[in-house]
């Protein structure tokens, strides 16, 4: 049975309302402080009140600010009473302003609430409004006149006509002077000339995004902070610039409002191909979704089809990956009835072949048995007693095949007879002389008049032509300093 209001039933709740809100403003009293909204960059002032009128939340105000009378909008007032009966703490007023941009947000206090905006002040501001079009018309005729390279985005006159505010921009700073003189004797009013960027003409002049809400610039945002790249990178899958930028052709500033949500939401997630535990087995991540906690997994176990498998798991839903050769849980339904394999090692541990108890353990040796001795090779000359092995008996780079005799060399430079292998001098004792190293194999001269062997074509030492003295070709035919001690020994020979 449906249920028909009654008439005078209505009418009793509705008077009996109206009554109740007439007593409740009637005990109110006129607020002393008024917050306002005014001008077309929507700034913020508080500004004291000495009405009896009680102006309630948008209620349309006259209000006298640093550029003249201009018409302002109530927001809420900083004293308790107030005409809607809703009002803010001054102390919570500059919080949030402190919060929202502090130094650089748009607050003044330099200024007054006159009166309530009577019908006439609202038909003189819509007069204002529509004649905005016709001043930037002109001002851009202005412009072009003078050859000011500038933008004329907008022009903002006041209730009061004392100032009439002009909004351009241009890619470099140009002087305006001559321009606000020229509009100042075409309007009959001060003209303030003022840059504004690429963020600062959206808030003038856009209207709604592509969100389908008002700008934000326009709407309520008071300071524009720059956004970084890595904020888009984040929160969008793609950086076209058509998806990421605003009408001012800059990047949103709504990517500010859920950073710190995105950033937290990132840390949850496993990075890009670790290795994951899924209910379905173990798997590489492929990707992640931030928003929805989703983890795009590769199976390592392919599908019934041989295909490779990838499934979409919660985060909270993923376990920690099995470590090879790790026994599985006992509740694993496949391998519960398995033999138990190779228990993996600890972290940090390397695997080892079969070798017998660790090294240190009591285990590894019996203690009656003694360790036998490692057979050490030959380390090098000193652990040897003397010995007359040639550089072309030891090992190296440079070993050469045994050799048989060779032929005679020639005349000796003393006109003696040539000499042979046979007449080569005998092997150098252990006494001072150095053994020869395994390195390149020096050839020995021929002797000395004392039989001691001379220097070798290689080792001439300062006798070489160009140097020190002449060289061999000399007119006695002899070999100076003949009796010079071989340099490359430490002592006297034992045949000397």
């Amino acid at each position: 049975m449906p249920i028909i209001p009654l008439p005078q039933f209505e009418a009793d709740v509705k008077a009996a309302l109206a009554e109740e809100d007439r007593l409740a403003y009637e005990a109110l009293k006129a607020p002393r402080t008024l917050v306002v909204r005014f001008g077309s960059m929507k700034m913020i002032g508080e500004f004291p009140y000495s009405g009896t009128a009680k102006p309630g939340c948008g209620s349309k105000v006259v209000v006298r600010t640093f550029r003249g009378t201009e018409m302002g909008e109530m927001l809420t007032s900083t004293c308790p009473n107030s005409g809607c009966t809703k009002s803010v703490s001054r102390k919570d007023m500059l919080q949030y302003i402190q919060n929202s941009g502090g130094r650089d947000y748009p607050f003044s206090t330099d200024g007054r609430v006159l009166r309530i905006a009577s019908g006439e002040d609202l038909t003189r501001q819509e007069a204002l409004e529509q004649s905005r079009h016709g001043l930037k018309v002109v001002a851009r005729s202005v412009a072009e006149r003078l050859g000011v390279p500038v933008k004329v985005v907008d022009a903002e006159p006041v209730l009061g006509n004392e100032t009439l505010t002009l909004f351009v921009t241009s890619e470099d700073r140009v002087e305006t002077g001559e321009l606000a003189r020229e509009l100042e004797r075409e309007w009959r009013t001060r003209v303030e000339v003022r840059h504004v960027g690429a963020r600062d003409e959206a808030r003038l002049v856009a209207d709604y995004e592509k969100c389908g809400q008002y700008c934000c610039c326009k709407n309520f945002l008071k300071v524009l902070k720059p956004v970084s790249m890595k904020s888009a990178k984040v929160q969008k899958a793609t950086l076209d610039p058509l998806k990421i930028s605003g009408r001012c052709g800059r990047l949103m500033c709504c990517l500010r409002y859920e950073d710190q949500t995105y950033e937290e939401l990132k840390k949850k997630l496993p990075r890009r191909k670790s290795r994951v535990g899924t209910p379905e087995g173990d798997g590489l991540v492929v990707d992640a979704q931030i928003l929805t906690q989703l983890v795009l997994v590769l199976l390592d176990e392919p599908g019934p089809d041989g295909k490779a498998r990838q499934i979409a798991v919660p985060v909270e839903d993923l376990l920690p990956a099995r470590v090879p050769g790790a026994p599985r849980p006992a509740g694993d339904d496949d391998e519960a009835d398995a033999p138990p394999g190779p228990v993996a090692p600890p972290t940090g541990e390397r695997p080892r072949p079969d070798r017998g108890p660790p090294r240190g353990s009591a285990e590894r040796r019996p203690p009656d048995r003694p360790m036998p001795e490692r057979p050490r090779p030959d380390r090098g000359p000193s652990d040897r007693g003397p010995t007359d092995r040639g550089p072309a008996d030891r090992g190296g780079p440079d070993r050469r095949p045994p050799q048989g005799p060779r032929p005679d060399r020639g005349p000796r430079p003393d006109g003696g007879p040539p000499r042979s292998d046979s007449q080569a001098p005998p092997p150098r004792g252990p006494e001072g002389d150095r053994p020869p190293g395994p390195g390149k194999r020096r050839r020995p001269g021929p002797p000395g008049p004392g039989g001691q062997g001379g220097p070798g074509p290689r080792d001439r030492g300062p006798d070489r032509p160009g140097q020190n003295g002449p060289g061999p070709n000399r007119p006695d035919g002899n070999r100076p300093d003949a009796n010079r001690p071989d340099p490359n020994s430490r002592g006297p020979s034992p045949d000397a």
